[in-house]
């Protein structure tokens, strides 16, 4: 297990960094997150077609990269930082590591190289009205019909689900309850019968869409009945990468609230100069360095394939959902009364931070899956 980032590493997250300063300021996020699409076709053309960041984890057999978790943990991590408006966290991390994870090496072979050259923008749609994203909550029935399969119900919360031109759709079997009962499934995003519905949530950064199956063709992917395994799979890895991301958010924040702190003054002295202020940011630093290093070290455990992963993804999960938020909090209260208006940024990142915490499971729930995985 490696606990430190290489050189290649570091230059790859200085390069990303540089790109995404440059495109996506605070000005650009404002500006896409009143938009309908939420996402710059341009850039979204630059990140995958110039950087390749659309094909990072996917092998090079598929048209992609060939790297580990802990370099798409990296892309994600920057981009969390930079409150990047676009879809790769629906169309890189969730639907392609569902395709890999579960996919036959023909499917894999037709699907994954227009998602890594970021020319098919896919999403994965498992949570439906109750909001649960565990199996237990998948209600949407599949049945066979004319030789190919037909999916009926609703799926709630997708991410980039209105833009979105291929979903990946975990469905039961008429009549099964088990997770023997779970497939996935592809359906093309304008096939008849299916309808979406873009989402209002308090993240205009981060767009939902609800979409609704009505008796919609849908191509089996995988097995039939073996989705559960390559589904908890995949919300690991997701999991794994929403808490990176969450914890560049959380270092953003953090390196803001000290610069205000050190630029605002009061009864002639600088605020952060007070002893109040000190103890904050100090715990501030604290919280955000143990979300790191639990985030890291889920990333890492991916990529060796530790038989804790899950339970480690849950951890990561957990704490850099606490980390973010309550660091979000806490540069709002040093910035004061301007933190709490619009003209000020840090309400960006406070939506962002609490949107993040309660997408694929909130806190509590990640921790009662920790205890469940280690039999506690």
């Amino acid at each position: 297990m490696k606990f430190s980032f290489t050189d290649e590493q570091q230059e790859f997250r200085s390069v990303l960094r540089r790109f995404l300063e440059d495109k996506s300021p605070t000005t650009e996020v404002r500006r896409l997150m009143e938009t309908e699409e939420g996402c710059d076709a341009e850039v979204w053309q630059q990140l995958s077609k110039e950087l390749g960041l659309t094909a990072i984890h996917i092998p090079e057999s598929y048209g992609g990269q060939g790297f580990g978790i802990g370099e798409l943990a990296i892309a994600v991590e920057e981009m969390g930082r930079a409150l990047l408006c676009a879809p790769y966290f629906a169309s890189t991390v969730m639907a392609a590591t569902a395709i890999l994870k579960s996919g036959s090496e023909d499917q894999k072979q037709h699907l994954l190289p227009d998602i890594a050259a970021g020319e098919t923008i896919a999403t994965l749609a498992i949570a439906e009205e109750s909001g649960v994203w565990s199996p237990g909550g998948v209600a949407m029935t599949a049945k066979q019909a004319g030789g190919g399969y037909r999916i009926n119900g609703v799926k709630s919360f997708v991410l980039d689900g209105h833009t979105a031109d291929l979903a990946v759709v975990v469905a039961r079997r008429e009549g099964s309850s088990g997770d023997d009962g779970l497939s996935f499934f592809t359906v093309a995003c304008g096939a008849a019968g299916f309808e979406r519905t873009s989402l209002e949530s308090m993240d205009p950064t981060r767009k939902l869409a609800r979409l609704s199956f009505e008796d919609v063709e849908a191509s089996l992917l995988g097995e039939e009945g073996g989705a559960a395994g390559p589904l908890g799979e995949t919300l690991d890895v997701a999991a794994i990468c929403l808490a990176n991301e969450m914890v560049g958010g959380a270092e953003r924040l953090r390196e803001s609230a000290v610069e205000y702190a050190n630029m605002r003054v009061q009864f002639g002295r600088a605020i952060g100069s007070f002893q109040s202020l000190k103890h904050k940011l100090a715990d501030m630093l604290l919280e955000v360095e143990l979300a790191k290093s639990a985030a890291y070290y889920a990333a890492a455990a991916a990529d060796e394939n530790n038989d804790d992963v899950s339970a480690i993804a849950s951890l990561a999960k957990a704490a850099a959902a606490d980390a973010y938020m309550q660091t979000a909090v806490h540069t709002v209260q040093i910035h004061g009364g301007i933190g709490f208006t619009w003209d000020n940024d840090t309400h960006l990142w406070f939506k962002r931070a609490k949107s993040s915490e309660v997408f694929l499971g909130g806190a509590a729930y990640h921790r009662e899956r920790l205890m469940q995985e280690w039999n506690v």
